[in-house]
């Protein structure tokens, strides 16, 4: 099946781990993949495993806390591979831990303008770019946009923040036949998770996957399958929603 045959999907964050999962997945479903990434090298890489694959793929660096890269990011997915007709924003960082009396405020404001700034930025654009054609956007978050952690209030208030944020443009943009959606994972093998030391330090990664009532954590994949999902026509009603995919973390 290729439901997203010729079509056109940017991603962000597909340099490594779930980004890189989604573009590879997107671009086996037919899509045309831009791979947009802070790291230019890893972005390169993704596009090259794609064109390998016989797909089509750009890889292009990007800021997305900045506003000017990701207005020259959209135009120029658009004028190489043509209009977006999905967006999956994805990039972010796992952010410093601490109490929320003692985070340090350049930790803060780094989480913020990436994870959440960067997302509503990105959206913006996208949004503007498929207001005459329609489209579908994805924003990533985690379970962490419906449940708290401790030591983590700056992931644990911009994945909120992504949850309703797109609830809100869902609603704007419902008449313009743009989707928003959002994909809430829990543990996933990625490096990213490597940062928190969860994965690094064996009795952490014990009690975390005694969290999930499967038992284990997320495979990059099983989190591009669910945004692949949303992407594609078969989602075609479904808009302003949290696809939870955590193994049932948030069920407890």
């Amino acid at each position: 099946m290729t439901p997203l045959n010729g079509k056109v999907a940017l991603v962000t964050g597909g340099g490594a781990g779930i980004g890189r999962a989604t573009a590879e997945t997107l671009a086996a479903a037919g899509a045309h993949v831009a791979v947009a990434d802070l790291d230019e090298a890893s972005g390169k890489e993704t596009a090259a495993h794609i064109e390998e694959q016989g797909g089509t793929a750009l890889a292009v660096r990007v800021d997305v806390s900045d506003t000017d890269a990701v207005a020259a990011l959209i135009e120029e997915v658009a004028e190489t591979l043509g209009p977006i007709d999905c967006a999956c924003n994805i990039a972010g960082i796992a952010g410093g831990r601490g109490q929320t009396a003692d985070y340090q405020v350049p930790d803060w404001d780094r989480v913020m303008g990436i994870n959440l700034r960067g997302v509503w930025l990105c959206m913006k654009h996208e949004l503007h770019h498929m207001q005459e054609r329609g489209g579908s956007i994805v924003n990533m978050a985690s379970v962490l946009g419906q449940v708290a952690l401790m030591k983590a209030p700056a992931r644990v208030a911009a994945d909120h923040g992504v949850v309703g944020l797109t609830k809100a443009a869902a609603l704007d943009y419902a008449e313009h036949g743009i989707r928003v959606n959002a994909v809430c994972p829990s543990f996933v093998e990625t490096d990213l998770q490597m940062q928190t030391g969860a994965l690094i330090h064996p009795e952490r990664r014990r009690e975390a996957v005694e969290a999930h009532p499967m038992k284990r954590f997320a495979e990059p994949q099983e989190i591009a399958n669910a945004v692949r999902w949303l992407c594609s026509d078969e989602a075609s009603f479904v808009t302003g929603h949290t696809l939870t995919v955590d193994g049932g973390y948030t069920a407890r």
